[in-house]
């Protein structure tokens, strides 16, 4: 797979790098990373449009794929940020971190349970990293 961009060129991309042991990306890893990157910009917007300015944010995605008797379906994301916003308080946090999941393009375009957890701080240390995890569950794991 190349993208336009360059960023991915010639990724390995197939049902082995999605279901076995490949290297590579898949779909699921794909849509997460697409939303974890989503929500961590429209975040970055809502605290600015509140004259706060972030230090870091750092947004973990994780996709739950499950097989269901319709077939392997993303059911749930999980959105994990923590951030650096000095300033901010807690409930101004919340507030921007809630309205980014909603105004983000990816998020309103899925069609599955997306849910959050936030964490704010004032350490100044911290650098921007974004994690994207995929979990697959199967009908018979749960």
């Amino acid at each position: 797979m190349t993208t336009e961009s360059g960023v991915l060129s010639d990724t390995q991309y197939s049902f082995r790098t999605r279901f076995a042991e490949g290297i590579g990306t898949n779909p699921d890893e794909l849509i997460a990373a697409s939303l974890g990157g989503c929500f961590s910009m429209f975040l970055a917007n809502e605290l600015g449009l509140s004259g706060l300015r972030p230090q870091h944010i750092e947004t973990t995605a994780t996709a739950t794929l499950e097989d269901l008797a319709a077939g392997w379906t993303l059911t749930h994301i999980q959105l994990d940020v923590r951030a650096n916003v000095p300033d901010a308080s807690q409930a101004r946090f919340m507030e921007a971190a809630l309205a980014a999941k909603t105004k983000c393009p990816v998020a309103r375009l899925l069609k599955t349970n997306i849910s959050m957890t936030a964490s704010l701080t004032h350490d100044l240390k911290r650098v921007q990293i974004q994690n994207v995890n995929a979990h697959r569950r199967n009908k018979n794991d749960q």
